[in-house]
């Protein structure tokens, strides 16, 4: 059964915890719980065998922190080979007559991305990689990136899943305090960037419990277009007796899910301190609700690694000052590789009230790609305003929006049949917002046929440079907002 479209149109019930029930089996504290994939596998297959009787569709392989940073590469093929077996093992055991699908588990590396910490995008994705490649090797049925708290690395995870398989990718973050990332994104800015990247769903897990998480999930259903599911944990954990335990019943986290569901949760499950008596409470809860079919949200955004922003009817606001072949000094503080320069200038258009800024970095003597790439790196860590990419090389464009930590506009496409063929393969890879100049309704016409040809969407087009008269007639014809007016500041 293919699970995408069972996704549309069912409740899929995922999983609960696995460390939690590995614990209560006798793991003890910094022992990896991957390495019990071959020496108790017994264990392995009986918690997942539960979730299935219990109800869930979907188990998790036993391989959260299956990575190159924690083991080989021979110990690491053998762990995820033995987690995808010891999954099969319970599906073909299972008591139940639903459809059962195996899902390849992807947490955290552990490590913090550059520039707060040592890890490079590029390492992220090379390591996230190589478990991607073993799942596809051993026979997954779909991907589950969960517990991601850093914008960047989920988008590392996925871009790792993307280039290494063509299966399903469900992308799950953990929220703190405030509904931020500890990173800083919001449920906007997230659903903004993985739809852009083509994720199948989008959710959110661990951190608190069902109710703690319910504001998070409201602002996903508000923003996104695709299913959103939720794994929250049992409440809050406490020490009763020398032992840890959570908050929340099974019952009432059932009750407090169930609230969700009917407001459009697409698929469920549970995390740290849930069991089978979690999923089976939740699975009777809400089987007989109502599946409630996304809708697109017709909405042209843009992101960060911290916010997004909506493109509306109003002007928005453009700092232009980052344009190498207008700003000598800008092209020189290139030339020199002086990024202090350039995140200083960003942020003073930042105070002076600019909405997004446009970086141009072409110049003789400079290398577009590195440069691009470099630049776009560098602001995204200081300033918090989305950029407008104007890149005139393929090859710099993509090592921009590869890097970019959001959903980036991209500018620069005239429309014509060349250009849109260097452009919008990459703004399809990598999600973007293509600001495409044309002269008439006849030249939009076959830049949105042209984008559709790619499978971009409407609502990732707008038209610039146009009268208004123009803009009003493209967007009564298209029926979507395909139109911005962008005022440069001075």
């Amino acid at each position: 059964m293919d699970f995408r479209e069972y996704l549309k149109t069912n409740i899929v019930y995922l999983d609960g915890g696995m460390g939690t029930m590995l614990q209560a089996h006798g793991l003890t504290t910094g022992e990896l719980p991957e390495r019990w994939n071959i020496s108790h596998p017994d264990v392995i297959q009986q918690v997942h065998k539960a979730y299935y009787d219990a109800g869930s569709h979907v188990v998790s392989t036993n391989t959260f922190g299956a990575n190159t940073f924690k083991y080989g590469d021979d110990e690491l093929a053998q762990i995820v080979k033995a987690a995808v077996d010891n999954a099969n093992a319970a599906r073909k055991a299972a008591s139940t007559d639903k459809p059962r699908f195996v899902a390849l588990d992807i947490g955290p590396t552990g490590k913090l991305l550059e520039p707060f910490g040592d890890l490079s995008f590029e390492n992220a994705v090379t390591v996230f990689a190589k478990t991607v490649k073993l799942g596809v090797q051993y026979g997954v049925d779909l991907i589950i990136i969960e517990t991601m708290s850093d914008s960047l690395e989920t988008k590392a995870a996925v871009i790792a899943a993307k280039e290494n398989s063509d299966l399903p990718i469900l992308v799950s973050n953990a929220y703190a305090q405030g509904g931020r990332l500890m990173m800083g994104a919001t449920p906007a800015a997230m659903v903004t960037m993985l739809e852009g990247l083509g994720v199948d769903a989008i959710g959110a897990n661990c951190s608190f419990g069902p109710k703690q998480l319910a504001g998070v999930a409201d602002e996903l259903l508000k923003y996104a277009s695709v299913p959103v599911f939720l794994k929250p944990n049992a409440g809050l954990p406490q020490m009763l007796g020398g032992k840890v335990s959570y908050d929340v019943d099974a019952d009432e986290f059932a009750a407090d899910v169930a609230a969700l569901v009917q407001k459009g949760l697409g698929a469920v499950g549970g995390c740290c301190g849930t069991t089978p008596a979690y999923i089976a409470a939740l699975v009777s809860k809400t089987s007989g609700l109502a599946v409630n079919a996304m809708t697109d949200k017709q909405q042209t955004v843009v992101s960060t690694g911290s916010d997004a922003l909506v493109l509306g009817g109003d002007t928005v606001i453009v700092g232009n000052r980052l344009i190498a072949a207008d700003n000598a000094e800008f092209a020189a503080a290139l030339a020199d590789e002086d990024m202090d320069y350039v995140t200083d200038e960003a942020m003073d258009q930042q105070d002076e009230d600019a909405e997004i800024l446009a970086v141009d970095v072409a110049a003789d003597g400079i290398d577009e790609v590195a440069a691009l790439k470099n630049t776009v790196c560098a602001l995204q860590s200081m300033v918090r305003l989305p950029l407008l990419l104007c890149a005139h090389s393929p090859a710099a464009l993509e090592a921009a929006l590869r890097h970019y930590n959001g959903k980036a506009l991209v500018g620069n496409i005239d429309g014509t049949a060349a250009r849109m063929a260097d452009v919008f393969p990459l703004v399809k890879k990598y999600g973007g917002v293509a600001v495409v100049s044309v002269k008439d309704i006849d030249d939009a016409t076959i830049v949105l046929e042209t984008a559709q040809s790619y499978g971009i969407a409407k609502k990732d087009i707008v038209f610039d440079a146009l009268t208004a008269d123009a803009q009003a007639e493209i967007a009564q014809a298209f029926a979507c907002q395909t139109t911005a007016q962008f005022e440069r500041l001075e």
